[in-house]
Parts: structure tokens; sequence; C-alpha cells
């Protein structure tokens, strides 16, 4: 795996070596509010609640590790989004970072779109009662039943990916007798500050159609020559965990140079591109991400400029947002299991959950934080390393951090930011069974999605 670039942006580009550290903070009792969502906070016994409840309560009523969802900072940060591009522009939320009924119905309350990327996806969206022409469907393997089943449900925009589905999907909107609005997802050859794995705008990967190639001008004239294909606009987007804007700046004028080349050729103006999402959230203390209201105005002021320089009316701009709404609000509830010190190195504290609910430690060596939140303390700054209670050296959920030196078998602790893709990505990994989801808010908690049981495992599997 190549550690030239790392999912926390370009403030770790240049990867420090094994066992690097920053120092301890000042306070291990802190919970720094730019980690947690915005409703943690300790009580007068120094124990950790969020939405007004104990962490101790909701490990006993619901057990661990859970990941804890905090209601009212998602529903916060969707209109935090919803507001800063206004009525001119559409947000869509990507419902791949996490997606259940309730975050459906929650987006769908505050005037979100939803993009989808699998037919579980779809499915979840609409049994939540997402209505089908807010929804985008993404994908770069679109099955013939799947673009059959999205036309069918009035899906308002599917996002082509390949000669192959444009052809298959104009074939199936003519058989139903509908002209289905797509985007063109095109490839601008900016690589994006952040993992190789997720780095999804440059030449060699497997998404979307070639910008300097000739591809994604080619998908434009395939797409206007079928009649049952309604083409909106374009889509691009550069990548995840982005802090810099600079790489959307040249995305929008690759694409807008697209839209002009469309208009000199077909004589047609587009009035819809997508920039897609990506834009970082804030793993540690260290990590700086930008307001909304900051990123939308940066994005339209890229796109008026843009546009004007090639005399295009500017279109209608859409984004994405997943991690940057879903990841803050949430964090990982686990007890502690044992405590084994290595002499000069460093303590290895187990959990009782792992890899099995957050893969991104050891797919991304991504960085998280952790706190003890079932009480505090005054120990001194201990550096332990969080691992999993998987048959796997790599079964790590924060790689170096610094915890009290009492902390013992049965102390709570949470990982923070753990909104997105933790429970998307959740395994059964040594039959390990996925985490509930609760939904805090106001004092009260509720399991949206309920933890696995040895029952769902032995009924999927019919010997």
């Amino acid at each position: 795996m190549s550690r030239s670039a790392h999912p926390a942006g370009p403030r770790h580009g240049d990867v420090l070596p094994e066992g690097h550290y920053q120092a301890p903070p000042a306070d291990l009792n802190a919970l720094d509010p730019k980690v947690w969502s915005r409703t943690v906070a300790r009580n007068a016994e120094g124990v950790a609640t969020v939405g007004g409840i104990d962490v101790r309560r909701l490990a006993a009523e619901f057990g661990t590790p859970a990941y804890v969802l905090d209601e009212e900072d998602f529903r916060s940060r969707a209109r935090a989004w919803r507001d800063a591009f206004g009525t001119g522009a559409d947000v869509y939320y990507a419902g791949k970072a996490f997606l259940s009924k309730a975050v459906v119905r929650w987006l769908h309350e505050e005037g979100l779109n939803l993009d989808v990327c699998s037919p579980g996806e779809l499915a979840v969206a609409l049994a939540a009662g997402m209505p089908p022409e807010r929804i985008a469907l993404h994908g770069n393997n679109k099955s013939a039943d799947e673009l059959e089943h999205a036309v069918k449900t009035g899906v308002g925009h599917i996002v082509v990916d390949s000669y192959e589905e444009i052809g298959r999907l104009a074939a199936i909107a003519a058989r139903q007798g509908v002209r289905q609005r797509v985007l063109i997802r095109i490839t601008v050859g900016v690589e994006a500050h952040t993992h190789e794995f997720i780095a999804t705008a440059h030449e060699d990967q497997k998404f979307g159609l070639s910008l300097t190639g000739g591809a994604a001008a080619e998908a434009v004239r395939r797409v206007l020559g079928h009649d049952s294909l309604e083409l909106r606009g374009i889509h691009s987007h550069i990548g995840s965990q982005i802090f810099d804007m600079a790489g959307f700046e040249v995305a929008a004028r690759r694409v807008v140079g697209l839209l002009a080349g469309i208009r000199d050729e077909h004589g047609v103006q587009l009035p819809e591109i997508d920039l897609g999402g990506g834009l970082g959230i804030a793993y540690t203390s260290e990590d700086d991400p930008r307001d909304p209201a900051e990123i939308a105005a940066a994005l339209a002021d890229i796109v008026r400029r843009e546009c004007a320089a090639a005399n295009l009316d500017a279109p209608r701009l859409s984004v994405e947002p997943g991690r940057a709404i879903v990841g803050p609000t949430a964090f990982t509830l686990y007890e502690v299991g044992t405590v084994k010190p290595l002499e000069g190195l460093r303590t290895y504290v187990s959990v009782d959950g792992g890899m099995s609910d957050n893969i991104r430690t050891a797919l991304y060596d991504a960085e998280y934080s952790v706190a003890l939140v079932s009480r505090t303390s005054d120990a001194e700054p201990m550096l332990v390393r969080v691992v999993g209670k998987h048959c796997e050296s790599g079964d790590i959920v924060v790689r170096d951090a610094f915890l009290p030196a009492d902390l013992a078998p049965g102390d709570l602790i949470a990982v923070p930011a753990t909104g997105a893709y933790c429970r998307s990505m959740a395994s059964n990994y040594n039959h390990a069974l996925k985490p509930p989801v609760l939904a805090v808010r106001d004092g009260a908690a509720r399991v949206i999605v309920r933890r696995e049981t040895e029952e769902d495992l032995l009924r999927l599997d019919i010997g």
C-alpha cells in the first residue's frame, strides 16, 4: 500500500514513521468539540453524556460496542449544508457514508436529496419514503436489472459511467416509454490529496470517463444520440476526506471547459454540474475542516468565474456531502476488556469490538481520537494502542493515543467521528455481530439499526 498520501488530508502528506506520535494532551479528560458531536459533554460526575444521556446508561441498556448517533447534531449539519447552498443548488447526502430508514426520514424532513450506489441503498431510501425524483443513482457497473428498477421507480438522476451503460440504459428507458435524466461521470485528471484507495479523479481508476482521453466527449455524443435519455449535466468527484479547495477549482475549470465544448459542438448548454463530495472532517484535534458556508461560497464563486470566462450561463450546482454530515455526529462506545503493557513500547488496550466495526484504520491507516468516558481520571497519560478482539494483528482501532494510566477492564472508552463508513463497512469477520446504531436526542435513546444476533448469522447459513 502506498503511504504517500493520507485520508486525513494534505497535512499528513509526509507520513510519520511508525511509533511517532504527538505529545499527550494537556487534559486527558477534555472532549474536544472539534471531533465530538455537538451535544457531547461531561456531567457533574465527570461522565460523558450525549443528548443529555449518560454513556453508562447507554452501555447498560443497549450493550457495547455500539454506534451512538447524535440526532440533533446530524439534523443541524444537514440544515447547515442546505442553507449554505440555498435554493439555487442541490445538496445530495451520500448514502454510502451511512444509511438507514431513520436517516432517510431526517434527510427528507430537512430538505436534502439523496444519492445511492446500490440496489440495497435504493431499497432503504424508497422504504423510508424518500421521493424517487430526489434520488440520484451512482455506480460503475450497474446491472440491467438495477437500471430497470431505477427507471421504473422514477429515480430522478442516473449518473452514467461507461459506454455500455449508456446503451443499456437508453434501451431500458425506451422500453418503458421514459425519458430518463442522466449525468455523465467524468474523470478530470485531478489527484486529490487523499489515500490512493479513495482518490477518484485521476486517470488510472475504475470510475468515470476520461476528459483528457476524449471518452467524456464521446459519451456526450452517445447520450445526445438517444431520444430516451435527457442529458442534464456533468458529474465529477475528485476523492474523499479533502481539506484543500484547490482540487475543486481545477476540477470545476475542466468541467466548465467540457460544457463549453458541448455548446460549441452540439449547440446545447447543459443546465447542471455536480462536483461531488469528499470534504473532510476532524478525526483528531489537528484536523481543520471547512465550514459548509465557506465551502458553498468557494464552489459557487469558482463555477461563476469559470462560466463567465467561457461565456456560459452558470449551471445549477449539486454537491454530495456524506461524511461531512454524518461523520462527526457519532461515536463508537466500547468496554475495555484487557490492558496489556509492553515495557518500553506502549500499552495495548483491547476492547469488545475492533476491525469488524471499524475497518478504516486497517484499510486506510486512518487516525482517530479516543477518550475514557465512564469517568474522569487524574492519572498520568500512557501511550496506548486500542485494538479489537479479532484474530488479526492488524485489528487496530486507534493506532497511537494517550489514555489515563489507571485505565482498567470494565471502563468505557469512546472513539469519536465514526458516523461515516464504520457501520457501512462493518463485517462479520470471526462471525462477529455488527453493533447497533443508537439515535439519541433530548434525553431519549432509541435503536435505529438493531444489534445483530447469532440467530441472524444462522438464518443465512442454510447448511
